[in-house]
């Protein structure tokens, strides 16, 4: 049977959020009117596509099958606009990234600036958690992560690897005991993850120093790195952070030096959209060349 595009729209809406609230709320349609959309589909269908509960709508076998088909349906009708409305010079619409927090405060927001001063038709939305991002519900349009990613229809770009350093202000060194090898750590106060919400092993960065305890732990960089520039003790700082902290130093350098990679992750079938190619395009540069600033002027720390 030919499909309504619009009846598409409304699947992939539930899909995404798993509730009829959430998905009226982005169609701008009321909860019911959507639940009755929805039922009217499956009817035509012939096959119920969520499997329904008090907690929401989640996909079933059948609507999991659809949901491939409609995502490269939604493609097709972007990158058809896009043509339409002559968008092969700059850039417009809404980007959606979504980035662990050290990117996120670090990186994106003057390389994201920069692209939209460029492009006055285009808005970036930020997603900063530090989690993996589900593309499949379009939790955003691409993400940066840590590692490749091992299952769905993705497709990971390598961005750059970037470096990291045991660090801490000169008011901590000064006023606590002299560290001249790793196991003068035991004696000093640690920032670091706390330890049941890494999200990614990547981030393991303590597991390489022999540290076992942290005293102040976040799940957020930011706060870890505000935490260094307090004073308040010793952390894995990423090198492109440390020219934001006054009197940062690192700490055991030629024992403690940690490598890591950034990803650019996208959905398969968003590769047809020439857009977000070239927002993707604009974005691994424009972080490359960030990384390579920002390291350089931590080298006198």
């Amino acid at each position: 049977m030919p499909f309504d595009w619009d009846d598409m729209r409304v699947f992939l809406a539930v899909a995404r959020g798993e509730s009829l609230s959430k998905a009226g709320r982005q169609l701008k349609l009321d909860p019911a009117t959507v639940g009755r959309r929805i039922a009217r589909f499956e009817d035509r269908l012939g096959a119920a596509l969520f499997a329904r509960s008090a907690q929401g709508y989640v996909l079933n076998n059948e609507g999991e099958r659809l949901l491939v088909h409609a995502m490269r349906a939604e493609s097709a009708m972007a990158q058809a606009g896009e043509e339409l409305h002559g968008q092969a010079g700059q850039l417009s619409g809404t980007v959606r990234i979504g980035a662990p927090d050290g990117s996120a405060n670090y990186l994106l927001p003057q390389v994201c600036a920069e692209i939209c001063d460029k492009n006055p038709g285009l808005e970036v939305q930020i997603v900063a958690l530090p989690r993996v991002f589900n593309l499949s519900k379009r939790e955003a349009d691409m993400a940066i992560t840590l590692s490749r990613p091992t299952a769905g229809r993705l497709v990971a770009q390598k961005i750059a690897d970037y470096k990291l350093h045991l660090a801490a202000t000169g008011r901590y060194l000064q006023a606590h005991e002299p560290i001249k090898q790793v196991q003068d750590l035991k004696r000093h106060r640690i920032i670091g993850y706390i330890p049941d919400m890494i999200f990614d092993k990547e981030v393991d960065y303590l597991g390489q120093t022999g540290v076992d305890h942290v005293t102040l732990g976040s799940n957020s960089v930011a706060v870890q790195v505000n935490w260094v520039r307090q004073g308040a003790g010793l952390a894995i700082v990423h090198d492109f952070c440390m020219p934001t902290v006054p009197d940062i130093h690192r700490v055991l350098a030629d024992k403690i030096s940690l490598s890591r990679t950034f990803y650019l992750v996208r959905h398969l079938d968003d590769q047809r959209v020439d857009r977000l190619n070239r927002f993707a395009e604009l974005l691994v540069k424009g972080m490359k060349r960030e990384i390579t600033r920002l390291e350089s002027q931590s080298n006198d720390a």
